[in-house]
């Protein structure tokens, strides 16, 4: 795939951090699928399936898609070309759609609208791959850490992304989940500026 064009799409993956995200994913869906938490665009989804297409492996993408807290009006990120007015709320569904029609990899990617923290307790499928990159409230951060990373496959790959060691910089719900992690002994394999990925035991 063609990173530039990926590049051109609406979203929050700058081009050398989806790069890596392709391929973690690449390499960790020989184990099994990947799973996104946070959807948005369908940026990230498709850097995804861009690693894992390789192996024909499928991504499942998780979001509700109504925005995050700082998608809302008046918030930092709102934008109206996401704003349905007939909804009454953001809806980013169009968006998606659209992003994903424009590339081939697309077929191996299932969307799937719907509240992570409902889906966790019926989810049975073991995970190459678990991409966290959902709501960065703490609440909701530690939410999807807590109920999805036991999906995981020992030897499989965890990867968070927008961690920020200083506040300034960005929120810290990803940074404490990442810390979280390291304490219950996922192992560092690589990081590239704020998108980490660690490795299960």
């Amino acid at each position: 795939m063609d990173f530039d064009k990926l590049n051109d799409l609406k979203g929050f993956m700058p081009q050398h951090e989806g790069a890596a995200l392709a391929k973690w994913a690449e390499e960790f869906s020989m184990m099994g699928p990947a799973l996104e938490i946070g959807t948005f665009g369908g940026k990230s989804s498709l850097y995804i399936a861009t690693g894992t297409s390789i192996n024909q492996q499928l991504v499942f993408t998780i979001d509700h898609h109504k925005g995050s807290e700082e998608h809302q009006t008046g918030e930092e990120y709102f934008d109206p070309d996401i704003y349905d007015p007939i909804l009454g709320c953001v809806n980013t569904v169009p968006l998606m759609q659209s992003n994903l029609n424009k590339f081939e990899e697309s077929k191996y990617i299932v969307p799937m609208i719907a509240n992570a923290n409902a889906l966790a307790p019926i989810w049975t499928i073991e995970l190459g791959l678990l991409f966290i990159d959902g709501s960065h409230t703490e609440i909701s951060a530690q939410n999807d850490y807590a109920n999805w990373n036991n999906k995981i496959i020992p030897g499989g790959a965890l990867v968070i992304h927008d961690i920020f060691e200083n506040p300034e910089e960005g929120g810290q719900a990803p940074f404490l989940i990442y810390q979280k992690a390291l304490m219950d002994g996922f192992k560092l394999y690589e990081r590239v500026d704020t998108i980490a990925c660690l490795i299960k035991n």
